[in-house]
């Protein structure tokens, strides 16, 4: 087997909180939503600028009574996706008052913004090198 990249990551929410990522990863991170097969709960698919063939963030509705332990140790600490125009990021993420942490990659340069999504998921926001 060869593992040629990163297919989607899933967040599992209740529903008011489920669309207020979605909202966050459209109005904030820069994906739109798009198709998504017909399962049988509710869910949303979100894809990159230019992508109509694979979602990289799928949201799905988590049923009710779910229980998810925050209090279960994990190693887990964050995902991230390529971005451009890092002046406009930053601008839309003081406009919108989304707090983050900016730090600079020793000898490449590249430049990253660690976010907090609304379901408390770490994510980076990677620039390429400038």
């Amino acid at each position: 087997m060869a593992t040629h990249g990163l297919n989607h990551i899933n967040i599992r929410a209740p529903r008011p909180l489920l669309d207020s990522v979605r909202d966050f990863y459209c109005e904030i991170v820069g994906l739109h939503e798009g198709f998504r097969p017909p399962f049988p709960g509710f869910g949303y698919w979100l894809y990159a600028e230019g992508a109509t063939d694979a979602a990289v963030v799928h949201l799905y509705e988590a049923e009710e009574g779910e229980i998810h332990q925050k209090e279960t140790p994990t190693y887990f600490d964050h995902f991230a996706f390529d971005c451009t125009d890092f002046v406009a990021v930053e601008a839309l993420l003081n406009e919108k008052g989304v707090p983050f942490h900016k730090t600079t990659i020793p000898l490449t340069g590249q430049l990253q913004f660690f976010i907090v999504d609304p379901a408390g998921n770490r994510v980076e926001l990677n620039f390429g090198t400038p």
